[in-house]
């Protein structure tokens, strides 16, 4: 029998490509998405969509009673940047949300959960090269602190309740379909988009800061591998480091000039640099290999080919 899915927080970047991917594995009536709102119609229109306020624990209860819900991905969080404009805002937002679901896992009806960390669990006191799966996590950011606290949460759920929560510690993420929601790591977004409208691009990060990062189909693809692991093979339940590839803003510049010759970039570092530079430049995910047999896909290289060819597409170029 089919799971029935709820995804909270449908609409954001990550959100909306696991929707379309869950729907190919569950299908489409299998997979519920909600928001706090209607601002994504294509992913609204394509199948069953609620009107959901990720803090309000009633109105998920309600939810997953009308829809005989069993597994729940909650993706609504405020993220770094805009973490930092609304300090309070996405402490109760990003925790609050995390105890509704767990809760309701920890009642029974809910049997598997997915929670997403984040690079931004670390801080500057964190070993920079290869970050190791445990280490010293000392976040200097509100989205930060949500992260660490929610990590040991899920870990506590699992270990006091038995809830089967499973996490990953996403790094940046890249995507051709979905705009930036307000992380540090949105340069590596914006810049294949301004390389198609304008040939030039202003990086809001020093042209050497190394952050690892991921193509949306990695993250997605290691998303539906750890929730379809069986749970013997889930050895830890705080949340599994993920790595794909670490770039600068200068060597992503390079790669678009490879295939864009007249590409220009410019730097002008901004409040997220300080954010940037606390974080790792490579992460050890060697546990997530061998636990639940994670692998990459997309290397720089033909992210940026993927990336530059569906945006041509998109802006008619």
């Amino acid at each position: 029998m089919s799971s029935k899915i709820l995804i909270i927080g449908a609409c954001g970047q990550i959100g909306t490509e696991l929707t379309t991917k869950l729907r190919e594995i569950h299908g489409v009536d299998n997979v519920v998405a909600s928001d706090i709102n209607t601002r994504n119609l294509d992913l609204v229109n394509a199948g069953p969509f609620v009107i959901l306020d990720a803090k309000n624990f009633n109105a998920i209860k309600d939810c997953c009673i009308n829809n005989n819900i069993d597994t729940i991905y909650l993706m609504a969080a405020l993220l770094s940047a805009t973490g930092e404009k609304y300090p309070m805002e996405a402490w109760d937002l990003n925790m609050n949300s995390l105890f509704h679901v767990l809760n309701l896992a920890k009642g029974g009806q809910i049997k598997k959960v997915f929670w997403p960390s984040s690079i931004a669990v670390f801080g500057p006191t964190t070993p920079k090269e290869n970050t190791p799966q445990h280490t010293i996590c000392e976040p200097t950011t509100v989205y930060g602190i949500t992260k660490q606290v929610g990590e040991r949460w899920c870990e506590y759920y699992h270990n006091k309740y038995g809830v089967d929560v499973r996490s990953i510690r996403y790094p940046g993420i890249i995507s051709h379909k979905a705009m930036p929601g307000g992380g540090t790591t949105d340069y590596a977004v914006e810049i294949y988009h301004e390389a198609i409208k304008e040939g030039k691009y202003e990086s809001f990060l020093s042209k050497n800061t190394n952050l690892p990062m991921m193509f949306m189909d990695d993250a997605i693809k290691a998303t539906t591998t750890i929730m379809a692991a069986p749970s013997e093979k889930i050895n830890i339940r705080s949340s599994y480091n993920l790595s794909a590839i670490s770039f600068t803003p200068q060597e992503i510049a390079e790669s678009i000039k490879a295939e864009m010759p007249n590409f220009k970039i410019s730097y002008k570092p901004d409040f997220r640099q300080a954010i940037a530079d606390s974080w790792p430049s490579s992460i050890d995910d060697s546990e997530a290999r061998n636990d639940w047999n994670w692998s990459h896909d997309f290397n720089l290289r033909n992210m940026t080919s993927e990336m530059l060819i569906q945006l041509k597409k998109k802006y008619k170029y």
